[in-house]
């Protein structure tokens, strides 16, 4: 006799819904609670914490100034470097804003919330978007900076983005006005974005927004052109490119790094042997189907390259792979800190679980913030620090948010905003968010004055280091 269910046999009565187990790992069906909708849940949010409230600034008075921000945040660094660091935080408000993440995430640990968590990029302010190429040499355009990445609120990155919009336009010219409205609308596009992916299947919205769609969905056309002139900039960027101008053929027919100080140096032969054999670690954390790619490419040389203005300091170096045709494929293999967010998160009252590696944490984040990330995203440890480990050059390249012209300041904020929207809907449900966010310009109103009010704030703390630096009480290189 068979046995099974045969061909009719049926359980469930016709018309019902079949009985399965919940899933692990799937939402649960029927939904335990039924009663509301998480659209409602974020409406329902305004009455404990108004949109309004988001203009709120009150800086206590336990604050560290500006020097003792900047001094703490350099601990562990090295030393030698942290003068050029403190050199770039120098240079403007802006580039301050930029190397002060810790020192802003003081600040809005004591400002209003709605206590929605998500991924956040935790330094999204409106230089680290842009260009880089895809596993098939297609642009894309998105957040890419991920050192600071955490689960936190979402107010915090909207803030920071709207915050370095006013500022990024007061270095480059632009009227009071003009600033005020790039944060405004940095904030209108996110709120829009949000809105808009509530209502998409789940599917579409997480790959909502291609980049053909970006400029027309966020009202961006005058910055077309300066968007064609940074993707025929980025599309040669790679590298090919730092190779040639940065090596120089090896007496065994290989290739090495020429020393460019103080951004490239050479190192001894014993900590460049720990970076090539921490890679082997490196390797065991990208997909398998990726092994053979790296298999192709011999490690040739290992060199030191100063980065960024925020990661002045930390350890990072360059690894030269030749293929058998001597094409090379240069890696970054960039110590990974831990997040300056984390002691502000705690005091916010946000979870901050033990980070198993950093460099795990910050691979992670962005693959949870990104629709497509490096393929050759990874994390390993060289002698006792975890370092994140990606491509160099790969067809990077961005918008120089302080050089716009004024007329193109609301576009990128517009642009920005979309897709800070977009990464942060990937770890929270965009009905949430969009429900407390809401259809009128509230929201907007509240983020545009915090922005500015926050602006005047850093260009305070930027004098304040200046001052320090003329008195001699912390030291600055600059000119790098």
């Amino acid at each position: 006799m068979a046995t099974g269910t045969g061909v009719g046999q049926a359980d469930t009565a016709e018309g019902s819904a079949r009985r399965l187990p919940q899933v692990r790992g799937f939402a649960q069906w029927p939904p335990r609670d039924s009663s509301g909708s998480p659209k409602a849940e974020g409406k329902a949010l305004r009455s404990s914490v108004p949109r309004s409230a988001h203009r709120t600034l009150d800086l206590d008075a336990g604050r560290p100034d500006a020097v003792s921000a900047v001094t703490e945040s350099n601990a562990g660094r090295i030393p030698e470097l942290t003068p050029l660091r403190v050199g770039r935080m120098a240079a403007g408000p802006f580039a301050f804003l930029r190397g002060a993440a810790g020192l802003m995430a003081y600040d809005l640990a004591r400002t209003p919330m709605t206590r929605i968590g998500t991924q956040i990029c935790g330094d999204a302010h409106a230089a680290n978007f842009g260009l880089y190429g895809d596993a098939r040499g297609d642009l894309v355009i998105d957040l890419n900076d991920f050192d600071e990445t955490a689960h936190g609120p979402w107010e915090w990155d909207l803030k920071r983005l709207a915050a370095s919009l006013v500022l990024a336009g007061r270095e480059a010219g632009a009227d009071e006005d003009t600033c005020r409205a790039a944060a405004h609308d940095a904030a209108g596009a996110y709120r829009r974005t949000m809105r808009l992916l509530a209502k998409l299947p789940v599917l579409d919205a997480w790959n909502a927004i291609a980049d053909e769609e970006l400029v027309s969905h966020t009202d961006a056309h005058d910055l077309l052109g300066t968007l064609q002139r940074v993707s025929e900039k980025a599309r040669s960027n790679t590298s090919g490119r730092f190779a040639a101008k940065s090596t120089e053929a090896a007496e065994d027919g290989g290739r090495r790094f020429v020393a460019a100080p103080p951004v490239l140096r050479r190192i001894p032969d014993a900590e460049a042997a720990a970076v090539a054999t921490a890679l082997e670690r490196y390797v065991d954390t990208l997909g398998e189907d990726l092994h053979p790619l790296l298999g192709r490419h011999a490690v040739h040389d290992v060199a030191f390259r100063v980065v960024g203005t925020g990661s002045v300091g930390t350890r990072s170096y360059v690894v030269l792979l030749l293929d058998h045709r001597g094409e090379p494929l240069v890696l970054q293999v960039k110590e990974a800190r831990p997040s300056a967010l984390v002691p502000h998160l705690a005091t916010a009252g946000f979870a901050t679980p033990p980070v198993e590696h950093e460099g795990r944490r910050v691979v992670l984040g962005q693959q949870r913030m990104q629709v497509v990330s490096d393929i050759l995203l990874g994390w390993t440890t060289v002698e006792g620090r975890p370092y994140q480990v990606r491509q160099f050059r790969n067809r990077k390249g961005s918008v120089d948010p302080a050089a716009l012209p004024a007329d193109q300041l609301d576009d990128y904020g517009r642009m920005t905003g979309a897709l800070l929207a977009r990464a942060h809907s990937h770890s929270a449900d965009p009905r949430l968010i969009a429900g407390y966010c809401g259809k009128n310009e509230e929201l907007d109103e509240a983020m545009a004055a915090f922005a500015v009010a926050y602006a005047d704030r850093t260009e305070a703390d930027h004098e304040t280091l200046l001052a320090a630096i003329r008195a001699g009480r912390i030291e600055a290189e600059t000119g790098v």
